[in-house]
């Protein structure tokens, strides 16, 4: 049983659980940083409500443009050198707008958030990280693109990030992993 279920269990919310070392079946004399924790409050549950309907909007959004126009990150995979661009991007676009809306109404948030964390970190390596160089393009306007596709790196790094935090911390109580009793809640 894993702290939060056995927590989740084992008290109501707003109570506050005090000791500098707490024995929970499991948990060998788990230690706990400070000598109180509060629940997650319900105040908590709407702003990581607000966390995934924002996190969700870009993939929903990007992903449904690669489905219904493919044609411009078709031609970026392929100046990747990757094989079948055409059917990549079909494959990223439903990857993407499916994984958007698991976020976006928190169903297998843990998978997903850990998918979405790889997604980005694979994409800003592989897409945004190599210099741009296009033949008979102008040199400034060719400095502006590779100066985009460094704050593109940065943007899904910090993305990752977000997921990955998403993953760890669960959806809140507005979710559907919580209504199916996925993920313990407060």
């Amino acid at each position: 049983m894993s702290l939060s279920v056995y927590l989740s269990t084992t008290a109501k919310k707003g109570d506050k659980v005090a000791s500098e070392v707490a024995t929970v079946p499991g948990h060998n004399n788990l230690k706990r940083h400070s000598t109180e924790t509060t629940f997650m409050s319900n105040t908590n549950n709407i702003v990581i409500l607000v966390a995934r309907v924002l996190l969700s909007f870009m993939f929903i959004l990007a992903g449904f443009g690669k489905l219904t126009d493919p044609a411009g990150t078709a031609g970026m995979i392929a100046g990747a050198g990757l094989p079948a661009s055409t059917a990549l991007t079909y494959l990223a676009g439903a990857f993407e707008f499916v994984t958007g809306l698991a976020v976006l109404v928190g169903y297998q948030t843990k998978t997903v958030g850990w998918l979405l964390a790889a997604f980005c970190i694979f994409t800003a390596v592989v897409f945004h990280l190599p210099t741009v160089n296009v033949p008979d393009f102008p040199a400034a306007a060719l400095g502006w693109i590779n100066a985009l596709n460094q704050i593109m790196v940065m943007k899904n790094f910090t993305l990752a990030g977000a997921y990955i935090f998403l993953a760890i911390v669960g959806p809140g109580l507005y979710s559907l992993d919580a209504r199916r009793g996925a993920y313990a809640v407060a």
